[in-house]
């Protein structure tokens, strides 16, 4: 029984999808710092590499600096200036690299005096007004960076002096909230200041208490949630195929034994109809006796 052409098709494409995933690069992990990646001088933080289950090695390397380990977690029990930087990681299956994962940008914060936030005109506005975040520095500093909590990372701004200006155009009750800022200089982009003092933005004519918004960072488990599901979103494509492919050879096993077993029961019934052979007639010589000779008239014996 010969292949149908769907079977075919279906073959090919699991082959193909095997033999993509068997060349091509594997997909690349997730790197945070925990529980921040603005790490206050002297305090702790974590740097780990997430990949699919059963990595072979991990590595994690600190970019400019030409530092590798080969381990996914990195514990930092103090910070201090050299450990800010930029950090990536990447892992290892059998000989196949991964990709490298996105760059982390692990920044140490009080190194400089903190600055002073105010909010211009006032930091209470309306609904749809418009309002300007200040940033005051007493250095020349020129890079300058606003965070709101909750928000997953800084705005940053450069500016020539030791002023920056943060404007929010048509305020929102989403605009509400607690902010800080920080300023620093582009020669050592990842020594910032301490924080400046929190400025409260309260946005009125709204039935949104601002209290009630979201004031944590969201979850480090829902990145990781999102990147596990790309690790396994490409496997389990080229599961289901080949799944699919080992179904269709065992349909078409089957078929080929009912085939097979269904063809000599044919020829079994044909059989039965089929004719006896004649039965071949026996010479009367056989029964004379003494070896006599027959008489071809009258086919009588004699001596």
């Amino acid at each position: 029984m010969f292949p149908s052409l769907s079977f075919l098709v279906c073959l090919g494409l699991c082959l193909g999808q095997v033999i993509q995933a068997q060349n091509g690069p594997l997909p690349k992990p997730s790197l945070q710092a925990l529980p921040s990646s603005l790490v206050p001088l002297g305090k702790p933080v974590t740097i780990r590499c997430q990949g699919p289950p059963g990595v072979d090695l991990y590595r994690l390397e600190k970019l400019r600096s030409g530092k590798y380990e080969d381990k996914a977690v990195l514990v930092i029990p103090a910070m201090d200036e050299s450990s800010a930087g930029h950090y990536r990681c990447s892992y290892q299956n059998g000989t196949r690299w991964s990709l490298p994962s996105d760059q982390l940008e692990l920044v140490a914060t009080g190194v400089y005096d903190k600055p002073i936030l105010s909010a211009r005109p006032s930091p209470a506005v309306s609904t749809g007004g418009d309002v300007t975040l200040q940033c005051e520095s007493r250095f020349g500093f020129d890079q300058f960076a606003l965070l709101k909590k909750g928000d997953t990372g800084p705005y940053k701004k450069p500016e020539r002096w030791y002023l920056a200006h943060f404007p929010i155009i048509t305020v929102t009750a989403a605009h509400s909230g607690t902010y800080q800022c920080y300023s620093f200089s582009s020669t050592t982009p990842y020594l910032w200041s301490a924080p400046s003092d929190p400025l409260e933005l309260v946005v009125t004519g709204t039935s949104v208490i601002p209290s009630q918004l979201p004031t944590e960072a969201p979850s480090s488990i829902t990145g990781t949630t999102l990147h596990s599901h790309q690790y396994y979103t490409k496997g389990n494509l080229v599961r289901i195929c080949l799944g699919a492919l080992i179904l269709m050879l065992l349909v078409g096993i089957l078929a080929e034994d009912w085939h097979s077993r269904k063809k000599p029961l044919l020829h079994r019934i044909r059989a039965v109809h089929r004719p006896l052979p004649p039965v071949p007639q026996t010479q009367k010589a056989h029964s004379c006796q003494d070896g006599g000779q027959p008489d071809d008239h009258n086919h009588e014996c004699h001596h």
